[in-house]
């Protein structure tokens, strides 16, 4: 009996002892096996792999683009681009928008720089390093705006033109392409002012002059306004004609000579009509590009269709030259043109290097001689002067043009010109010298749009022979 009451007690104990593990295994718990963490991230790293493998293709079809894009700079396609290559040319856009890259103005489909998207969305989606797929799109505006300005300044166009500088002197620096018509009106003002002083008499001793001093200053005012029309036969070659209208006034201030005067007379005399038609041809010889030079030829032609200096009336009673002469000399009426027809020769040459663009320029100006020329003095008189001969011109200038941005651009330079003495009938004429004529130039640009942009040059003599200040607007209107 105890036997069986021990066997039940020992039973009963077990039985509470077993239940709560039966109850433990009736009921689910969580795995958190490192097996299970394992595969978790090897999932995530498969992912990671997938997405990695995405962008990879995605950058090498870009690398592929810059590729062509290069292969396309050192072989320049043409600027026109078809239907099927249309797609294509736009996402090379965009590519050389983010990549900082372009000509002065344009690309290689000739849209402006302004009107180019200034932020493009980028292609590559997602993140990437933990980075928001924006914070590229962020940076752009910043790294275009400050490369920007070095490119436009120095990069040429991509159909091997030379880049645009502000113009300062009279030969443009950028061909007109072919199929363009430009129409450029400009005014140009001009003022000059000399002293002349003469002795008439002899020297005692070296501080006592015994006859009469002769002392004349000459203040010059020219305005000249000209309409010039200018085309592109090809994209190397482009044709100029230029139609000129000249104002101008003089007044010299003078005492009379031999008589003994204290007072002071003033000459006022003025004159305006059209001036000498100058009509020009300008050629690009090679090839340039960053850091090479560009090479332009020039030929222009100046007429006489201005009113000639012989051909205005001379305040001279008998004679202006000789040891009879009455009157001052001067003519009552300025004329407007040279009265000789020239033939101009010219060398032009661009070399752009970051972040500028240096130019210059030699020429030569051979003046033709003419036979029988008289001038026209008092009455309707004519005096007989023979064959006269102007004194050739040699011109040299350079400067230097920079873009501050994608439409401003400044530019400085100089000019020089070295003109020879006339001579009348072989030989020269008796006063007669070589004269020197410089001037510093400084120049601006604006280019308002795609068609229309403003130009402006001041000048500032160096020499006394040269104008003191010269001011010239241009405003060119392409078609």
């Amino acid at each position: 009996m105890h036997t069986h009451a021990a066997r039940l007690g020992a039973a009963g104990l077990a039985a509470m002892l077993l239940a709560p593990l039966a109850h433990a295994q009736q009921e689910p718990v969580a795995d958190h096996s490192p097996n299970r963490e394992l595969a978790t991230l090897k999932a995530e790293l498969a992912a990671q792999r997938a997405l990695v493998n995405k962008l990879m293709l995605e950058l090498q079809a870009q690398q592929a683009k810059i590729d062509r894009i290069e292969e396309r700079r050192e072989h320049p396609a043409p600027a026109l681009a078809t239907s099927a290559q249309l797609p294509a040319r736009v996402d090379e856009l965009l590519l050389s928008e983010q990549r900082g890259t372009g000509g002065q103005n344009s690309g290689a489909s000739g849209v402006p720089v302004a009107n180019r998207p200034a932020n493009p969305a980028p292609s590559t989606p997602g993140p990437m390093n933990g980075q928001p797929a924006s914070q590229p799109a962020a940076r752009a505006p910043n790294q275009a705006q400050a490369q920007a300005p070095q490119n436009n300044a120095t990069r040429s166009p991509r159909d091997g033109r030379p880049p645009e500088v502000a113009p300062l002197f009279e030969a443009p620096g950028v061909l007109t392409p072919r199929g363009k018509y430009i129409l450029e009106p400009s005014l140009q003002f001009g003022y000059s002012s000399s002293n002349r002083v003469a002795l008439v008499g002899y020297t005692v001793i070296p501080a006592l002059l015994i006859g009469l001093v002769d002392v004349r200053e000459v203040k010059r005012n020219t305005f000249t306004g000209a309409l010039t029309a200018r085309t592109g036969l090809s994209n190397r070659m482009e044709v100029e004609v230029k139609l000129p209208y000249v104002y101008r006034s003089d007044a010299t201030v003078s005492r009379e000579i031999f008589t003994g005067t204290a007072v002071e007379r003033v000459f006022q005399t003025s004159g305006k009509a059209i001036g000498d038609v100058e009509v020009a041809g300008r050629y690009q010889l090679n090839n340039g590009g960053p850091d090479k030079p560009y090479y332009i030829g020039g030929l222009r032609y100046k007429s006489t269709t201005g009113r000639s200096p012989f051909d205005v009336v001379t305040d001279c009673q008998t004679r202006c030259i000789g040891d009879n002469v009455t009157g001052t000399g001067l003519p009552l009426s300025l004329p407007t043109g040279s009265g000789f027809h020239s033939l101009q020769g010219s060398l032009t040459w661009l070399f752009p290097s970051d972040p500028a663009v240096f130019f210059g320029n030699i020429s030569y100006l051979h003046n033709f001689k003419e036979s029988g020329i008289t001038r026209l003095v008092r009455d309707g008189e004519r005096e007989p002067l023979g064959e006269l001969a102007p004194g050739g011109i040699i011109g040299f200038n350079f400067g230097m043009g920079l873009a501050l941005n994608d439409k401003a651009s400044l530019s400085l330079g100089y000019d020089h010109s070295t003109v020879g003495r006339m001579k009348q009938n072989g030989n020269s004429v008796p006063g007669a010298v070589r004269t020197q004529l410089g001037t510093l130039l400084l120049g601006y640009s604006y280019r308002f749009n795609d068609k229309r942009s403003l130009n402006v040059a001041v000048g500032a003599g160096v020499t006394r022979d040269t104008p003191d200040v010269s001011l010239t607007v241009r405003v060119p209107f392409s078609f």
